[in-house]
């Protein structure tokens, strides 16, 4: 099974440090997971993942390692922690935001989803029995429920009608997890997740049907897709107010370094965001001092390490003017540095944010670092 210990809570706010441990090892929460959507972590390889950036939790994606490599590949490999030579535990995405934002290859009914390949074309349909199926053959030590990630802006029947529909099949999902088996003779946890938009009384009831289910962890989604921001730290905040204290809460592709601070103190143990690598390859840096745009001609003659404040394996290596040349110069090694120090500098800050839960300081300290990483320099 999979565990989960408080070991201090902050007096000031919800923020909380704590353990999970999966059969693949100890996380220490609060805790961001790279996002690895076929198997890698763009631009970066899987030692620099454990050596330098820190990792101990990869997410995959269900959607694109089910359509390539292909599910054979993957059993054959004995699970995705053999095929990519990740030692740590790995949760999986489901393919529910990839069924919101694929919606012209879509069609979604009571039974699954009907969608058309963005590789092929070919038509494959994922019901919630399906999408267990196909995770568990991925073989990641944390599996996430089958749901529709409805629109930021949807209307209230819009949302009632979506949330009725990833309710049935979180139902569905749980009778499949419970009838199968792992495949890789390690546990698997299946984790539910809260949908409801921006509306306070479909997060409620979705809150309070999930914490019913007695699950092992539990996921905040349906946020950060065009919502104001203010509006989803609400929804965060209404939600983990209903959601069990003594299991681990995992707010999905959220976000900025800002908004990670935010949900920790308003009791999140867990992200995920593409926003490091990807902001990273087109040339920003986020900092303790606020982000860079590398490109501008500003950095050229900068030869200052890039964080001052030592958030980076980088820093003793490389500096500004030469990231903004390699960054001009299309050379694909620019593309690497920018991903490794944005993935070290996410999991640097949520390291730091323990540190300061433990210490009992944590909310001026959040306060101090969301005022220096608002700038833009």
């Amino acid at each position: 099974m999979l565990n989960f210990d408080i070991h201090k809570t902050c007096s000031q706010s919800a923020a909380r440090a704590g353990r999970i441990t999966t059969d693949h090892g100890e996380i220490l929460t609060p805790i961001f997971m790279p996002v690895g959507t076929v198997g890698s972590v763009k631009a970066v390889h899987m030692s620099e993942l454990r050596e330098d950036i820190r990792a101990q939790i990869i997410l995959g994606n269900t959607y694109h390692l089910y359509l390539r490599p292909g599910l054979e590949v993957l059993h054959e490999a004995g699970g995705l922690h053999k095929f990519n030579s990740w030692e740590g535990s790995i949760l999986t995405d489901s393919g529910g935001y990839q069924v919101f934002s694929l919606a012209h290859r879509r069609k979604i009914t009571e039974e699954g989803v009907t969608f058309q390949s963005h590789i092929d074309g070919s038509r494959h349909l994922f019901t919630p029995e399906r999408v267990m199926d196909i995770e568990r053959i991925i073989g990641a030590d944390i599996i996430m429920a089958f749901d529709e990630c409805c629109p930021g802006d949807a209307d209230f029947q819009y949302a009632k009608k979506s949330l009725t529909l990833t309710e049935g099949w979180l139902k569905r999902c749980v009778q499949r997890v419970a009838e199968t088996e792992p495949h890789y003779g390690y546990h698997q946890s299946l984790f539910p997740i809260v949908q409801g938009c921006v509306y306070p009384e479909l997060r409620t009831r979705a809150a309070e049907f999930v914490a019913s289910l007695g699950a092992e962890g539990n996921a905040i989604g349906g946020l950060a897709v065009g919502e104001p921001t203010e509006k989803m730290y609400e929804m965060v905040e209404l939600t983990n107010s209903i959601l069990p204290q003594d299991k681990p809460r995992y707010l999905m592709g959220v976000g900025t370094p800002i908004n990670l601070l935010e949900g920790i103190a308003r009791g999140v143990d867990m992200f995920d965001c593409i926003m490091p690598t990807r902001n990273g390859r087109n040339g920003q840096l986020f900092t303790s001092r606020g982000t860079i745009n590398i490109r501008n001609a500003k950095w050229a003659r900068e030869f200052s390490p890039i964080d001052t404040e030592g958030y980076s394996f980088v820093d003793s290596r490389y500096t500004l003017a030469y990231l903004h040349h390699l960054i001009r110069a299309d050379e694909i090694l620019g593309l690497q540095i920018a991903s490794i120090h944005n993935l070290a500098f996410y999991l640097r800050l949520v390291r730091e944010a323990r540190e300061h839960i433990l210490q009992g300081d944590f909310l001026p300290w959040k306060e101090r670092m969301v005022r220096q990483m608002d700038n833009r320099l």
